[in-house]
């Protein structure tokens, strides 16, 4: 049984869902300390003259500690972010070939009140893994009650759910104890992914967008643009 984890971003990039396709597992780290300034409440499209941010507002002052699961958006302070995040998506990707098939999804998403950040990441990656056909078993850490950290919080996570390999990312190798995986007779496995160049509206190519980006252009080819089939790709390994 192959389990790979990840904390729950926002808008994933191209390199987030190839780890979870590879997986029969994955969990969402969703109990570990929030990291500011990161890809938890915010990602990048592709505009006209380049990359641009949706952010979603979050309550972080004071709050340096909280976990991810306890992050709260900030919907007093900034009302409108949902409304600018949407026009942005309908502004810069409408022309996109299979926009149409995946609009009314956002539409209402952005229509909605939410009030945990976990909730919506957690809303739009399963969504985002039917729509690229990733089947795929989802636990949350939350409820596995490991208190470990770091490189022992993986291992400890593998162990609950029943892993025979771990799938990291390739930062995995700077931190993991492949002993201790051993001892358990876990294998230890790091992603190599090397970004698809694909076709955009605009030009030239920017690789790291949120993953919207290759659905509404490719739809249901956007999987085997993620594996390289019929692609080119970038030459270095992206972590």
């Amino acid at each position: 049984m192959v389990v790979t984890v990840h904390q729950p971003e926002h808008l994933p990039w191209l390199g987030f869902f190839d780890k979870v396709r590879q997986a029969d597992v994955f969990v969402i780290l969703d109990h570990v300390q929030y990291r500011k300034r990161y890809f938890q409440n915010r990602n990048r499209i592709r505009a006209e003259h380049g990359a641009i941010w949706l952010t979603v507002p979050v309550h972080v002052k004071g709050m340096f500690h909280q976990p991810i699961n306890e992050v709260r958006i900030d919907n007093e302070g900034n009302p409108r972010w949902r409304e600018k995040c949407w026009n942005s998506i309908v502004h810069n990707y409408r022309k996109a070939p299979h926009f149409a098939d995946h609009a009314p999804f956002f539409e209402d998403l952005y229509k909605k009140d939410w009030s945990p950040l976990v909730e919506l990441n957690e809303t739009i990656i399963c969504y985002l893994l039917s729509a690229f056909s990733i089947e795929v078993r989802v636990v949350k850490s939350s409820s596995l009650g490991s208190t470990a950290e770091k490189g022992d919080l993986m291992l400890d996570l593998c162990r609950k759910v029943g892993a025979t390999t771990y799938l990291s990312g390739i930062s995995g190798k700077d931190y993991l104890d492949k002993a201790k995986f051993a001892e358990h007779n876990i294998q230890l496995q790091f992603q190599e992914f090397h970004h698809p160049i694909y076709k955009q509206l605009h030009e030239p190519f920017q690789p790291c967008m949120s993953a919207i980006d290759l659905l509404f252009h490719y739809g249901p080819a956007s999987l085997d643009v993620v594996k390289g089939v019929g692609v080119q790709a970038l030459d270095h390994v992206f972590e």
